[in-house]
């Protein structure tokens, strides 16, 4: 049986449904031009029918889509034999150039995945003049974002786990699509009620990209792709969201950056043929032949060892986040959760009002302005060493050495306020260690995630694991709105003591990953 039998259920009403959401994204862009000639601002305009009619075709072309994509597992196990397929991918191959074309197309996913929440910070400043908001108010903007981001890698996570990785990030990317026509809101209502489907797409995407790099690539390069995925994707998100505010927002207004939505998404959809099921997951599924033809031709190996046949029990295809909670399982994942959680304080909280608190400490604002861009230079290299470390030494020691090292980071900044003395040379090194680690931090969390897990529960652990950085970017928020952050060395000590204890748990309860197969890693969590 041919593998594109399982990929499409209805290929014509997948594909009708891109086309009805592109056409409802399109339908938008009537009006935007129409506003031109009062620099695009769209405010307190009246959506036309063709907006209205836009907006209905782009929810029915999302459900048409999805129904297209449904995988016909009972149907398709019908025609596969009893056999329990003992497998594994060409561990110890070379990287061919079908995992090569994999890889850029998920980076372009990474990438077009950080571009969307990275353009909150730009879209913010002309949207609060556009509205006539307050920047208080312009904040719930993010606040909206990052709690759809959080919910969402919960329900993408578990949508892969169900449906299949493949299925999940062609939806992902669909609905990603249809948000674009944020740009065209002319209520700042709208905008939020967009923003938070914008973030419930976006938060899905991240990883269930890598829980299906995890399983596709040969155990010797696996960690090291992985983290480097995480990083240059991150850099690179970043990078094409401030060019794109750099040369499209002074021609078309803050509104053009949301747009960017439609072509991005597009060419997730188009690099859809280099994106291929796992084939674990389509051994748990029972769908033997349809793996077999995955892994031939990404030079996968049968494996006759009964031994590692640990991932295609058909038995074990359910999943719930109960199971992540069980056995050996619960302690990992809960000191990963409170990483996660932890360095999204520190990220949207603690980071966000340093310049703040360094000026109140008696820093000028252009010393600080400085001094963090400085900091920044010097933290870039780190992703390196994170990638170098996860692949030579030692996956689960790297992971727990950054946490401690933001730990320490952290203690530094609660030393300097109780000392009240600053010193520009110092407070660099402590701001770029503090960012290198957190940095670090982050680039490994999902893709050790991805890795720990068994595969009816990978999608499920590495979108919990992800979601719990968005959750304590929302705990950021609430702190700061309380205060918590003017008192510079006590936020530093709770954070710091949180990460301790994760660390501590990890380094008991942790396995290292480097080199190992996925159904060898779940065995050792099994004994």
């Amino acid at each position: 049986m041919r593998t594109k039998e399982y990929l499409f259920h209805h290929p014509l009403a997948f594909w009708l449904g891109c086309l009805l959401i592109s056409l409802g994204v399109l339908s938008h862009i009537p009006m935007f031009i129409h506003a031109s000639s009062m620099n695009y601002q769209m405010v307190g305009m009246s959506m036309d029918m063709t907006m209205m009619i836009g907006m209905a075709l782009i929810p029915f072309g999302l459900a048409l889509a999805c129904y297209g994509l449904m995988p016909r597992l009972a149907t398709l196990r019908l025609n596969n034999s009893a056999e329990i397929l003992n497998f594994h991918i060409a561990d110890n191959s070379p990287l061919t150039s079908a995992h090569l074309k994999l890889v850029l197309a998920l980076l372009v996913a990474v990438i077009v995945d950080v571009m969307k929440p990275a353009t909150l910070g730009f879209v913010m400043p002309g949207m609060t003049l556009e509205y006539q908001i307050t920047n208080e108010a312009a904040g719930s903007l993010a606040f909206v974002a990052l709690t759809g981001t959080a919910i969402g890698s919960i329900l993408w996570g578990k949508m892969a786990d169900m449906l299949g990785r493949r299925a999940a990030i062609l939806l992902s990317a669909l609905m990603f699509i249809g948000t674009a026509i944020c740009g065209a809101m002319p209520s700042f209502e709208w905008n939020l009620a967009m923003c938070f489907l914008m973030g419930l797409s976006a938060g899905g995407l991240l990883p269930i990209t890598f829980t299906l790099m995890a399983e596709m690539i040969p155990a010797r390069h696996r960690g090291w792709l992985l983290v480097a995925l995480g990083g240059i994707g991150t850099s690179a998100g970043y990078l094409v969201a401030s060019g794109a505010a750099a040369i499209l927002e002074p021609l078309f207004s803050w509104r053009m950056l949301w747009m960017l939505g439609l072509p991005t998404g597009l060419i997730v959809i188009a690099l859809n043929r280099y994106i291929p099921e796992s084939p674990r997951f389509l051994a748990n599924a029972g769908l033997t032949q349809q793996a077999k033809a995955v892994l031939g031709k990404y030079n996968g190996e049968l494996d006759s060892n009964s031994n590692c046949s640990i991932e295609s029990q058909v038995s074990s295809i359910d999943s719930n986040f109960y199971q992540l909670m069980r056995g050996h399982y619960a302690w990992i994942t809960l000191a990963l959760v409170g990483a996660g959680t932890a360095w999204g304080i520190a990220n949207f909280g603690f980071l966000l009002w340093l310049p703040t608190n360094l000026r109140n400490m008696g820093m000028s604002a252009e010393a600080t302005n400085a001094l963090l861009a400085q900091s920044g230079l010097l933290a870039l290299p780190g992703i390196l060493l994170v990638v170098w470390l996860y692949h030579s030494w030692s996956s689960i020691k790297t992971l727990v050495l950054f946490i401690v090292l933001t730990a320490i980071s952290l203690s530094l900044f609660m030393v300097f306020d109780l000392l009240q003395q600053l010193s520009n040379s110092i407070i660099l090194v402590s701001t770029a260690l503090l960012l290198i680690s957190s940095s670090g931090v982050i680039a490994m969390l999902i893709p050790y995630a991805a890795e720990i897990y068994p595969v009816q529960h990978r999608g499920s652990g590495a979108g919990l694991i992800a979601a719990s950085s968005k959750l304590g970017g929302i705990l950021g928020a609430a702190l700061g709105v309380f205060g918590i952050f003017e008192q510079l060395g006590l936020s530093a000590l709770l954070i710091a003591f949180t990460l301790i204890i994760c660390a501590m748990v990890l380094i008991k309860y942790g396995v290292d990953t480097r080199g190992r197969r996925l159904e060898d890693i779940q065995a050792e969590f099994m004994t």
